[in-house]
């Protein structure tokens, strides 16, 4: 006959919650752990912002500190050795015991930075954790190229670009200080006119300019960190005056006929004919009476000389 067996029941599985918590909390008892309050601070440009990095557990007094900055495959030394390295020298310090406050960030802060704890005394030494801080830039006035005058059916493209700003800015075209859409197509306001708008680039491009679509126009950059706009420029729009133009071309040719008609005129009547002698012309006769005319520089016509006849 089988002998009857009874299970065997898990420690774990036998043990109330609060008693598993505790003994979890026993094992971890012994090793340094860190957490942040923020891990993905966003702070604009020229203003403060603290690092968080706090210990919770720990039995050694007085852990070893480091942050590091790591930016471009570079890590460099922000708290080392007890005391602010580099360009964090005078406008960064250590809060409590872990945490780093910056003040002043420019631009260049933008960048990941690790807070390392070393408890020489824990059964688990060494742990990090990684702040990735983000810094804004409010965009500065933005270049706007617009075209003065445009042709009524003509294409035409406006320009608006701004380098500074961090994240990269929006844009957004402003006529007569009334904001124009990214599809005119798509506000029954605008249907009289025919344009699309790129918020990523700045560009405002008319496929056939109407009347219209004259005024001032501007643009505004802006992101999360503040906003500027360009100088109002003119567009005016202009009508072709076609009969003014063909006016202009019969002119023309009318007076260049007139005066291939003259020079014609001209050379028949002779006037293009050059004289090649200015005065008369002289020929030396033969000799039949014996006589050669000569004439002397001091004489103004011609004298005779008798010559010898053998």
């Amino acid at each position: 006959m089988a002998l009857w067996r009874r299970p065997r029941l898990c420690l774990c599985a036998r043990l109330p919650d609060f008693l598993l918590l505790l003994l979890l909390r026993g094992c971890l008892i012994g090793a340094v752990n860190l957490k942040s309050s923020n891990r993905t601070p966003v702070v604009q440009e020229f203003e403060s912002v603290e690092l968080s990095c706090i210990i919770t557990d720990s039995q050694t007094n007085d852990p070893r500190i480091e942050w590091k900055k790591i930016q471009d495959d570079q890590t460099t030394y922000v708290f080392f050795d007890n005391k602010i390295q580099g360009d964090f020298a005078g406008r960064a310090e250590l809060l409590g015991k872990t945490s780093l406050k910056i003040w002043n960030v420019t631009r260049r802060d933008s960048a990941r930075y690790r807070c390392e704890v070393v408890a020489r005394n824990d059964h688990k030494e060494i742990d990090e954790i990684v702040i990735e801080l983000t810094v804004q830039v409010k965009p500065v006035t933005p270049v706007c190229r617009v075209p003065k005058a445009v042709p009524v059916g003509k294409s035409a493209t406006l320009h608006c670009q701004e380098g500074e700003g961090s994240p990269r800015p929006h844009y957004r075209w402003y006529r007569n200080d009334v904001p124009l859409p990214t599809d005119s197509k798509a506000n029954p306001r605008f249907r009289n006119s025919s344009f699309l708008v790129n918020s990523e680039t700045g560009t405002l491009v008319f496929s056939a300019v109407h009347k219209e679509d004259s005024g001032q126009y501007y643009c505004i950059a802006s992101n999360d960190a503040g906003s500027a706009r360009c100088d109002e420029q003119e567009m005016e729009v202009y009508d072709l005056n076609i009969g003014g133009i063909i006016g202009g071309v019969l002119v023309v040719l009318a007076v260049l006929a007139l005066i291939t008609v003259g020079i014609c005129c001209a050379y028949r009547r002779g006037y293009f004919i050059s004289n090649k002698q200015d005065g008369e012309s002289y020929k030396n006769p033969g000799k039949p009476d014996g006589f050669n005319h000569i004439r002397t520089d001091d004489e103004g016509d011609f004298r005779h000389k008798s010559s010898f006849v053998i």
